[in-house]
């Protein structure tokens, strides 16, 4: 039994971030061709492209704001002129910000939250869930977090986007469910990154004391429940959030 995406198409919306990059050669490593979304990191984006058809697949860079609809629309249709309409869509794409309390915290941020994580998941599935429905197949994988179930100070407007985005992929899940499409999403606790590699600060013992498995998660542990998601070997599975955390969060029933 091995993760097969031979023949398929995968967009990777944040390719150029965290955890974006692992993602898309893990898929990239399964067999999967990959379109590889930036917003500013353009260099970056392509270095990935040529890392990418290093390993024998095709693969392209597109640039689009994810929380506009007319930008994820001219995103889908240079896409469409280029390549063909992802089976895959990994929705990872997030925005940056300080934390601080809800009595400090802009209302701005709270804005930019919504517009990264909610019109993130509105934009891509008006955009390419219609190319799945008409395939009848298709995978939707988006990237929550561990925030979502915890909600410590400080994490308020990230928590709120998170929550928000949680909700439409949830009824998602129940609304193209008969398309043979599924719909999930992966919530990472503090993942070791490429950036915490090279500032050498993969350790945080405070952190790990709260992990049941008393240590941070790497991206590549990520990126293999992402390519299982996507896999035919997940094909039963939709409308779930699954933490990769370490035990941080337990969904209960």
């Amino acid at each position: 039994m091995k993760i097969d995406l031979n023949n398929k198409t995968a967009l990777v919306t944040g390719a150029t971030g965290e955890l974006g990059p692992v993602i898309a050669r893990t898929l990239a490593g399964s067999g999967a061709d990959i379109i590889i979304h930036y917003f500013k990191n353009e260099a970056m984006a392509q270095r990935l492209q040529q890392e990418i058809e290093s390993l024998g697949r095709k693969s392209i860079t597109v640039q689009a704001n994810v929380s506009d609809t007319e930008s994820v629309m001219r995103m889908k249709e240079a896409v469409l002129s280029r390549f063909k309409s992802p089976d895959i869509v990994v929705a990872n794409a997030v925005s940056q910000y300080s934390w601080t309390s809800v009595l400090d915290q802009s209302v701005d941020d709270y804005v930019d939250q919504f517009n990264s994580s909610v019109l993130q998941a509105v934009n891509l599935a008006k955009a390419f869930v219609p190319g799945m429905v008409e395939r009848q197949s298709g995978r939707v994988i988006a990237i929550n977090t561990e925030c979502s179930m915890q909600n410590y100070p400080t994490q308020s407007a990230y928590v709120a986007g998170k929550r928000g985005m949680d909700g439409v992929y949830r009824v998602l899940a129940k609304e193209i469910g008969e398309h043979q499409i599924t719909v999930n999403q992966v919530a990472p606790g503090w993942t070791i990154s490429g950036r915490d590699r090279a500032n050498q600060t993969e350790r945080n013992e405070a952190y790990e004391k709260t992990v049941p498995l008393k240590r941070r998660g790497t991206d590549q542990e990520i990126a293999n429940v992402v390519a299982f998601l996507a896999s035919d070997l997940a094909s039963f599975i939709t409308g779930a959030y699954i933490p990769v955390s370490g035990g941080t969060v337990m969904p209960a029933i």
